[in-house]
């Protein structure tokens, strides 16, 4: 069924997959380096005790954040691009 609303085929669902799989790496990457980048001072220096913590608590709560947005970011991509017919339920454009 290559209706709309139809069945997905294989290569539907394939590139479905490939793309939650992109999603999910692309946004681990990204929480990872900003997680780096704001708490990586506090890791690698010695700081006072309130700015360790601070930076430590900023990117502990930054990171989840940027993972979830790079997520759905990713798939609300994806949703769009899908081909969508004109005219759902007509057979002939000239119906």
């Amino acid at each position: 069924m290559e209706t709309y609303g139809g069945r997905r085929n294989q290569a539907e669902r394939d590139a479905a997959t490939v793309e939650t799989g992109y999603a999910l790496c692309s946004a681990l990457f990204a929480a990872g380096v900003l997680f780096g980048a704001v708490a990586g001072p506090a890791l690698l220096f010695e700081l006072p005790g309130t700015v360790e913590k601070l930076l430590l608590r900023v990117g502990l709560a930054i990171a989840p954040v940027i993972f979830v947005a790079r997520v759905i970011s990713v798939l609300v991509r994806f949703r769009r691009e899908r081909p969508q017919p004109s005219q759902p339920g007509r057979t002939n454009p000239d119906s």
